[in-house]
């Protein structure tokens, strides 16, 4: 599994507004915002200290997976109290912070399902930036093994290159722009080069790979 990264509902994907309201009567959260802010940095440090001991890439280190899964717990719980932490309540980082929280709660399908939810009526009501809506919703459509909408979430494939696999590749730069994302060929070269300076590369085995990613997502409920 890489560390880059739609779940289409029935009656087909999200519309919402692109809007977001910045300022609201009632006076910011500063708690919830610093806790939001402890969560992703344990995150961010995690990931920095496997990246330097060589355990990022390849496979889904067993450390990385717990501070995944009790972060996710942590917003599940933060959620079930004040609702999603939008921008008039712990401010525009504050919102995006829950998002990457949100974003890499992979290990608990029906969290990250709920987070999607709730940040579809955030987005809607103007709480949190439509763009990161569209990124969680892609993560969970590929965590489910199915096509995304905006293609965010890049994997390695058999060619040994990163990219991604979209409902409607003719239309996809359009569906981004809709959210305010740029073309998908610019996010494209712009991660690659990331992930190429990290020291990422493409598996050598890549049937292995695909396989390991498939038993993995079995094992923890997405499929």
């Amino acid at each position: 599994m890489t560390s880059g990264c739609s779940r289409r509902s029935a009656c087909g994907a999200p519309r919402l507004n692109r809007g977001v309201m910045y300022e609201k009567e009632h006076p910011m959260n500063d708690a919830l915002a610093a806790e939001l802010k402890s969560l992703k940095q344990r995150d961010i440090e995690t990931r920095e200290r496997l990246l330097k001991e060589g355990k990022l890439y390849g496979f889904y280190d067993d450390e990385m997976q717990r501070v995944h899964i009790e972060n996710a717990k942590a917003l599940d719980h933060i959620i079930s109290v004040h609702g999603w932490p939008g921008v008039s309540m712990v401010g525009l980082e504050g919102c995006r912070m829950a998002w990457f929280i949100a974003q890499h709660a992979i290990c608990t399908p029906a969290l990250q399902r709920r987070f999607l939810q709730v940040l579809e009526k955030a987005a809607a009501s103007g709480e949190a930036p439509i763009n990161l809506m569209a990124y969680l919703y892609d993560r969970v459509r590929f965590n489910e093994g199915k096509l995304q909408l905006y293609g965010t979430v890049l994997d390695w494939n058999a060619n040994g290159e990163l990219g991604c696999e979209v409902e409607d590749p003719e239309h996809v730069d359009e569906l981004r722009a809709s959210v305010g994302l740029p073309p998908l060929a610019e996010s494209l070269a712009e991660h690659t080069k990331e992930v190429e300076a990290e020291g990422g590369k493409a598996p050598d085995d890549f049937e292995s790979y695909k396989s390991a990613a498939t038993r993995w997502a079995k094992q923890v409920g997405w499929r």
